[in-house]
């Protein structure tokens, strides 16, 4: 669990910025495309050490982000068709030198895409820790100390690059060296998490974090917290269903991105129609209002039943309900089936109406509409409209006392 929170976090860090660039699918680009780097670096050392192999994934990593930037600048390749270009082809290369020049090396398939949690316990140790929680710590030390280092550099190129360049940085290096880290993020967390957790946390927690807030700083935070998150959920749910750690780990990921999809306080689909509903039946309520009020005005006498004014707004169910909220809310009296506004209700309602006749007068005084079509976009405004706002149209208007219909703007 603790190896996979290390990896987790130490992806989401740099995960980040690439949701941030756009550049989401990156991260498995560079996992398939550093394979030939790796086979050379074994070749070249005959050592299947952490080191070589770090090395092999970052200069092969380098090459594919140039490559890819290469054809997307002056072969005018689209930038996802470029990543596909480059990154199937280096992951065809190393399929090929690995059949070619690799024998007698043991080779799991299936470790490398959902890796071997499960024996981590079991492996080397290093300073008293397992040997594949030791390695993502000093990376994930190694992304974190970048990332402090270097925080307005890849704030500012990951938002303006050409900014970046004007302030005296370059984001090309800053974006070689984010690639960089992306490569050998993923070849650390092979042995322990497998390529499809590695993916999944350079993206999913980022993209979890940034449905949640809309500052960088607190983006990181929450991403690692998503990633935290899911490797004990993942844990346990792998133990509870006796499945593979990894996948599991990646499920709650998802699952935790899900749950932000639906229910994100700005950007989720809950709450957005929750806040649509909202917003209907308070549009709902103030017409009724400015409707009471209007008819009062032509004729104090009068007033509209609750079947006439369900008919006026024109929704069965929220109509109603406008309504029943609205008398226990204190905004209108009913007597029999007969609707009257309060006296809360009634200022209410005054200040809606002094708002649509303001904002009529100033589309024909100062944008020059003719009168037949200030009504509707009036209609729709006035429920927008605050005090200081009305403050601003009634300078704008020299105080005017009446609307262009010849109606008096309440006051």
């Amino acid at each position: 669990m603790l190896t996979g929170a290390a990896t987790n976090v130490a992806c989401a860090l740099i995960g980040c910025f690439l949701v941030l660039r756009r550049m989401s699918m990156m991260g498995d680009a560079l996992s398939h495309a550093v394979l030939p780097g790796l086979v050379v670096a074994f070749l070249i050392s005959g050592s299947t050490g952490i080191l070589p192999l770090f090395l092999g994934a970052a200069v092969v990593g380098l090459l594919t982000t140039f490559l890819t930037q290469s054809l997307h600048q002056y072969a005018r390749v689209p930038s996802d068709a470029s990543m596909g270009v480059v990154f199937t082809t280096m992951f065809a290369i190393g399929v090929v030198l690995v059949k070619k020049y690799v024998s007698g090396l043991h080779f799991d398939i299936a470790c490398v895409y959902e890796g071997s949690l499960e024996l981590v316990p079991f492996a080397d140790t290093i300073a008293g820790l397992p040997r594949p929680l030791f390695t993502t710590l000093i990376v994930l030390i190694v992304n974190l100390a970048v990332l402090i280092v270097l925080w307005k550099e890849f704030k500012i190129s990951s938002f303006d690059g050409n900014l970046a360049t004007t302030m005296g940085f370059s984001s090309t290096a800053i974006h070689y060296l984010l690639m960089t880290l992306v490569a050998v993020t993923a070849v650390a967390s092979f042995e322990a998490v497998g390529s499809i957790l590695v993916v999944a946390m350079l993206i999913v927690p980022a993209a979890t974090a940034h449905l949640l807030c809309d500052r960088l700083a607190v983006m990181v935070a929450i991403s690692a917290g998503v990633g935290i998150a899911a490797s004990i959920l993942g844990y346990w749910a792998a133990y509870y269903f006796d499945t593979n750690i990894a996948g599991m780990m990646t499920v709650a990921v998802g699952v935790l991105y899900a749950l932000a999809v639906l229910f994100s306080p700005r950007y989720g689909i809950c709450s957005t129609l929750v806040r649509n509903f909202q917003m209907s039946l308070r549009v709902f309520r103030e017409d009724l209002l400015a409707m009471l009020y209007r008819v009062e005005e032509l004729d104090a006498s009068k007033s509209l039943t609750a079947t006439e004014a369900r008919i006026a707004l024109g929704s069965g169910w929220l109509a109603r309900l406008a309504i029943s909220n609205l008398i226990r809310a204190g905004g209108i009296g009913k007597e029999g089936d007969q609707l009257q506004l309060t006296v809360q209700g009634r200022s209410d309602a005054r200040q809606l109406v002094r708002s649509h006749r303001l904002w009529e007068t100033y589309l024909v005084e100062h944008l020059g509409m003719p009168l037949d079509h200030v009504h509707e976009p009036a209609n729709r405004i006035e429920h927008f409209i605050d005090e200081k706002l009305r403050q601003e149209l009634d300078a704008e208007l020299e105080e005017k006392s009446q609307d262009p219909h010849g109606r008096e703007i309440p006051e």
